[in-house]
């Protein structure tokens, strides 16, 4: 398929419904994301009110559906709250998020009303994403963002130039930027990876930081992707995964791009100190989020 006309990411709504699903059931007090649900459409939300009553449904295709939203709520949970507790930890006036889909963190963090939040996506993704942000206004009031400003700014990442896009959205290369990656570095291959970092790195003043959250090499995660393509049980199976990166691996390629890594945790660890389940998925052991600081 050609790029240019993808469809928006069926992953992005996937994650926005482990979100909807977790909120108020797990890591009370340290996550919380009551705006995930109004992103979502009605048959959206059935699958969500089903794991959060706990009550699979009968017949394959809708348990398989079923089953994919509750175990990405054990996933996106512990990443949500490493990448939160991040970026409360380095306030900055600009925030530009990479691969933006339905995330909901300038409507939702309070930390953020004196920061400008540049939403970086596919065009087709961010056109569905406005699309839900009017049709949530329309079905329970507008949903105000809590940011100091929210500037959508559509790229694909394969083919265009991020610089110039943010710099038509107004970014400001020359005031420190916290840059977020989550969800993205996978579903690239790693030239494109490279590519990226070397335009947002152009533009990268000191004091500046990224956040990235990436996947390690995994010989059951990789198996249990495969199964999910061959049946079609997965609603991701047609955005495979381009590119995994051992944490060593990582360090060295964002060191070479000025950026030093502060630190990088597997999802795993990171669901544990939240009171996540002591034996977890494949996909937290091989997941990792990463810190690393401009110098």
């Amino acid at each position: 398929m050609d790029e240019s006309e993808r469809p928006a990411s069926r992953t992005a709504v996937l994650v926005c419904q482990g979100r909807a699903a977790a909120d108020g059931r797990a890591a009370v007090g340290r996550f919380a994301d009551p705006v995930a649900v109004r992103l979502l459409r009605a048959a959206e939300r059935v699958a969500v009110d089903e794991v959060r009553a706990s009550t699979p449904p009968q017949g394959w295709q809708a348990r398989a559906v079923y089953e994919g939203v509750r175990a990405c709520a054990e996933v996106v949970v512990a990443r949500t709250v490493a990448i939160d507790e991040a970026l409360r930890a380095r306030p900055a006036g600009q925030l530009v998020i990479l691969g933006a889909g339905l995330d909901t963190r300038a409507w939702r963090l309070p930390e953020l009303a004196r920061t400008d939040v540049w939403e970086v996506d596919h065009p087709a993704s961010q056109q569905d994403k406005r699309a839900r942000l009017g049709e949530a206004a329309h079905d329970g009031g507008e949903l105000v963002a809590l940011a100091r400003s929210v500037r959508f700014t559509p790229v694909d990442f394969a083919t265009d130039d991020l610089g110039a896009a943010l710099d038509a959205a107004g970014h400001d290369p020359s005031a420190p930027t916290t840059w977020l990656w989550e969800g993205v570095v996978p579903y690239l291959t790693r030239e494109q990876v490279r590519a990226t970092l070397a335009a947002l790195t152009a533009r990268t003043a000191p004091g500046s930081t990224l956040v990235v959250n990436y996947q390690a090499p995994s010989a059951k995660a990789a198996a249990g992707r495969l199964l999910a393509r061959v049946l079609g049980s997965s609603v991701t199976a047609g955005e495979p995964w381009r590119s995994l990166w051992k944490p060593r691996r990582m360090a060295d390629l964002l060191a070479g791009y000025g950026l030093r890594v502060t630190s990088d945790d597997d999802l795993l660890t990171l669901a544990r100190s939240v009171g996540g389940p002591a034996r977890g998925r494949t996909s937290l052991g091989s997941g990792r989020v990463a810190v690393a600081e401009s110098h």
